[in-house]
């Protein structure tokens, strides 16, 4: 557990995500009207729903009568009801609705947990924490998705069976630059720059970027410098930039000690024909893009994930033995890991004092200023 773990590394592996932040939970086209699709966040089961007339919902994915999973049952009007006994639950988690007789009661006031839920970038994204905090944590802004001079992207999502914070170390530690050595997304990296900046943490490498077989002769290599890569860990979300025309933007969904989902933005601002200078048209690129999250992106991530879930079950085995780590940045990571997770233990523990007492929580004070 994270409170037995003994140094850096245990406690990064027993870390949780902070709740107080948006997370990509599914992608907006997904879920049709009338349609229920679940997701969790840490062992928190969650019933997302959008109702006939469009409007998203997210709830806990538990019915309050006999805690039936409400992911079994089905959306009704502007509710989502459960399989067994048909109880109601609009978006705000109320009972809204018992089609039986009620044997002389009153309705129940009874609510289950609701999340806020928003779309941004073809994502559906759900706040799991402190639903007061909301609005004053933000979905991460990426101009370079919106407008009509936006960057062509096509999301791409892979789920592998490994804790999230080998995941966050992997696309920032270059040093595995063996692992991709038929692939070559990178080459010859060397870290020139690392530092944390309050919940970031900052990185540069001087590299070769976009070096595989297929990839290479789309690139524009004099109007892009892809001899270098800045890199962000902004908490709870990664980043990278090539030259300003190559990025990508990794949003991490962290399911249990050993399950995670990411959603991969990779984006770019034009592609060449390849062995020319000549720019593919704006309305070519994404079909490119999709070929490329095929024959590229799904190989290249596959590398991965085959090494993120060989080093799960490694850690499961072996946990307790020594692992020294050389690359600054994995300290940095696991180090804002740590503290975001401590945090988040020290806000629950400050709550339920606060509850018990009668006193404002942090949540109703930051609402409150």
């Amino acid at each position: 557990s994270f409170e037995e773990a003994k140094n850096k590394r245990q406690r990064a592996r027993a870390a949780g995500m902070n709740p107080n932040y948006w997370y990509a939970v599914e992608y907006d086209a997904t879920v049709k009207p009338g349609q229920i699709t679940p997701v969790t966040f840490w062992k928190q089961e969650i019933a997302l729903f959008r109702t006939e007339a469009g409007v998203l919902g997210a709830v806990e994915n538990r019915c309050a009568h006999r805690h039936l999973p409400l992911t079994m049952g089905e959306v009704k009007g502007q509710c989502i009801a459960c399989p067994y006994h048909g109880w109601h639950y609009d978006g705000s988690g109320r009972l809204a609705k018992i089609p039986h007789e009620l044997f002389g009661h009153e309705m129940p006031k009874v609510r289950i947990r609701s999340f806020p839920v928003k779309v941004r970038y073809g994502l559906i994204w759900v706040f799991p924490g402190d639903p007061e905090l909301a609005e004053l944590r933000h979905i991460p802004d990426i101009p370079l998705l919106e407008g009509p001079g936006r960057y062509a992207c096509v999301p791409i999502d892979m789920t592998w069976r490994a804790h999230h914070s080998m995941i966050l170390e992997n696309v920032c530690d270059f040093s595995h630059e063996w692992l991709h050595r038929k692939t070559k997304p990178f080459e010859n990296a060397r870290l020139v720059k690392v530092e944390t900046v309050e919940d970031k943490v900052l990185m540069s490498y001087d590299c070769k970027v976009a070096m595989g077989d297929f990839s290479q002769h789309f690139i524009d290599r004099e109007a892009t410098n892809t001899d270098h890569m800045q890199l962000g860990f902004e908490y709870p979300y990664q980043w990278s930039n090539t030259g300003g025309t190559i990025r990508h933007w990794m949003l991490s969904l962290p399911i249990d000690e050993r399950t995670t989902r990411c959603f991969f933005l990779f984006h770019f601002a034009s592609f060449v024909v390849p062995f020319t200078r000549v720019k593919i048209p704006r309305a070519l690129v994404e079909p490119i893009i999709r070929a490329a999250n095929k024959v590229l992106f799904t190989p290249l991530l596959g590398e991965d994930g085959w090494a993120l879930e060989a080093e799960q079950r490694a850690w499961e085995e072996s946990w307790d033995q020594p692992a020294p780590e050389l690359n600054p940045v994995v300290h940095q990571m696991q180090e804002l890991s740590i503290r975001k997770w401590e945090e988040h233990l020290a806000t629950r523990k400050e709550r339920r004092r606060g509850r018990a007492e009668g006193a404002p929580t942090s949540g109703e004070v930051a609402a409150a200023g």
